[in-house]
């Protein structure tokens, strides 16, 4: 796998990618991904459908993007996270309830938000945008910024988040995650491994301290994404002398959402030495080879 091109986070339309998991893995095909992952917020859904369309010689990790909570590390209130879960076991009885109930969250939050924006004149309409969804699709606000820029309230996605969907917004409607230790219990004990996401995304909104890094390392964490498009190179140096330190992994990745964002697939990516020492560790789920 010397030369691989591995990307470790992409969507599909089982969440709030655009491309279905067929598609997903056919554009990453495209672009010369020799190893992609499936990672779906808060879902599972997509696997079976890219391993059906997974070509000859292509390699898929099948895993999910957590929602989480974390302390910041500073004593203020907790903050929003993402967690990667990787090659574990999906009727495991902890991640199915859980994701579950965070798929719930999803569509309480979803529902609410646009039921406000409507009340306030905007053009759309709750089950309208649950009809942008796919059957046991996780929903997201990538759902209700389509249905804005299809009702001409926006040009964009990106658009609809600066404006209207943001952190903070009047708009927006908080849900409940999953406190980000337990996760990663829960997805070792169902035999995955995982990775923090973005950790230092700071143009999402407020991130944990570094420090923070060593206590979930402590709680079973075996990475961290270091090299992803929301990284400045300064906080991509800072996260590879935590992970030296720490001795985890540092993985890439793309965080692909097809049409969504303007991040292509494989924009960043993970070495395969790295890929190789992530994935050892995981028994729940094995990597499929097409």
């Amino acid at each position: 796998m010397a030369t691989a091109r591995i990307d470790l986070h992409a969507h599909s339309t089982a969440s709030d990618g655009t491309d279905s998991p067929g598609e997903l893995v056919a554009a990453a095909a495209a672009a010369g991904v020799d190893v992609l992952a499936i990672t779906d917020h808060d879902t599972t859904a997509g696997w079976t459908a890219a391993a059906a369309a997974l070509p000859r010689g292509m390699r898929l990790v099948r895993g999910a993007e957590f929602s989480c909570v974390s302390p910041t590390g500073r004593g203020d209130r907790d903050v929003a996270v993402h967690l990667l879960g990787y090659l574990f076991d999906p009727t495991h009885e902890a991640i199915v309830v859980e994701q579950a109930r965070l798929r719930g969250e999803r569509d309480d939050r979803l529902r609410r938000m646009t039921e406000k924006m409507a009340a306030d004149g905007y053009p759309v309409d709750a089950e309208a945008v649950f009809s942008l969804l796919p059957p046991g699709a996780s929903a997201g606000r990538p759902h209700l910024a389509r249905a804005l820029v299809a009702a001409g309230v926006v040009e964009s996605v990106n658009e609809a988040f600066a404006k209207l969907l943001y952190n903070g917004s009047p708009y927006y409607v908080p849900k409940a995650d999953t406190p980000v230790e337990t996760a990663i219990g829960m997805v070792r004990a169902a035999g995955g491994v995982t990775v923090f996401a973005h950790p230092l995304a700071r143009k999402r909104g407020r991130v944990v301290e570094p420090s923070m890094i060593a206590t979930l390392v402590a709680a079973g964490l075996s990475g961290v994404e270091v090299d992803h498009p929301d990284h400045s190179p300064q906080d991509r140096d800072l996260l590879r002398g935590i992970i030296a330190e720490l001795g985890i992994v540092g993985t890439g990745s793309s965080d692909y959402h097809g049409t969504n964002k303007t991040t292509p697939i494989a924009e960043e990516t993970t070495a395969p030495a790295v890929f190789e020492q992530l994935v050892a560790g995981a028994d729940g789920a094995e990597v499929l080879v097409g």
